[in-house]
């Protein structure tokens, strides 16, 4: 096997998956899905992905963001 073969074959994860758990985790938690013990780590595992998204996010995505938040 060829290293491209090898890197074709390698799964990854797109900002856009990593904002979609963010999304995922909102939604489990309006349905109440962890118990109040779990909250702190789903809450701190939520922040850190979402953090990563934003730093992480192209510069035209972040001046769209913001001229719909100006609206």
């Amino acid at each position: 096997m060829t290293q491209e073969e090898n890197t074709e074959a390698a799964p990854g994860l797109s900002l856009q998956d990593l904002a979609s758990v963010v999304q995922v985790i909102d939604l489990c938690s309006q349905r109440g899905a962890f118990q109040g013990s779990e909250l702190e780590a789903v809450g701190g595992l939520r922040g850190r992905i979402q953090a990563f998204v934003s730093a992480n996010a192209p510069a035209e995505e972040e001046n769209q963001e913001e001229s719909t938040d100006n609206e």
